[in-house]
């Protein structure tokens, strides 16, 4: 097996261990995955996002980032802002089974998903800390081969939202009782409070 192929394994394996995780990123793109909103918008912002954190990370521009604590305290803050919000319009909808279904005048338009597909991934410090810093200081570590690790990375994440985006589709059966709509929501906004916290504490 080539140096460029195990570098590449080694960054789909790398990758795939920080971006497999509940977090807020993930658990929209599976509750648009379940309502069949715009899934293709979702998961291309995502994965394109990942993308281009993943080059920043290669490139070298962790050890600027870590150098500018004052970007880091915007973005955490900016982050922790919109998590708490959305984090109310989750627990919102706890209590209106009449918003649950994606389905006539309920259903989200793309520019509102996209934009929080966008805002989730960007003003998370948490994605930087994984794709740019710690990602990038791994990458490092493989020299020239260091570009195919990163494309290990961007793959993995292609294929991760992926198929969170579409495989959701099979959790639509149990989703067709508000109840489950309530549950999963109720964990969304638990999921969402709990970031928005971490950030500020």
């Amino acid at each position: 097996m080539g140096v460029d192929l195990l570098a590449a394994l080694s960054g789909l394996g790398f990758g795939l261990s920080l971006i497999v995780a509940i977090g807020a990123q993930n658990a929209f793109v599976l509750r648009q995955g379940i309502r069949g909103e715009h899934i293709a918008v979702v998961v291309a912002i995502c994965a394109v996002s990942d993308a281009v954190l993943i080059t920043l990370g290669v490139a070298g521009a962790g050890a600027v980032i870590e150098g500018m604590p004052e970007l880091a305290d915007g973005v955490r803050i900016a982050g922790a802002a919109f998590l708490f919000g959305y984090a109310a319009l989750a627990a919102r909808r706890v209590w209106r089974p009449s918003a649950l279904h994606a389905s006539g005048e309920d259903a989200a338009g793309v520019r509102a998903v996209a934009l929080a597909a966008f805002v989730l991934t960007w003003l998370n410090p948490h994605v930087y800390l994984d794709t740019v810093v710690l990602l990038g200081s791994v990458a490092a570590t493989h020299g020239d081969a260091r570009w195919w690790f990163g494309l290990g990375a961007a793959t993995g994440s292609v294929l991760w939202f992926a198929g969170l985006g579409y495989g959701a589709r099979l959790l639509r059966r149990p989703f067709s009782r508000p109840s489950a709509w309530r549950a999963l929501d109720g964990a969304v906004a638990l999921i969402m409070g709990a970031i928005g916290l971490s950030l500020v504490i």
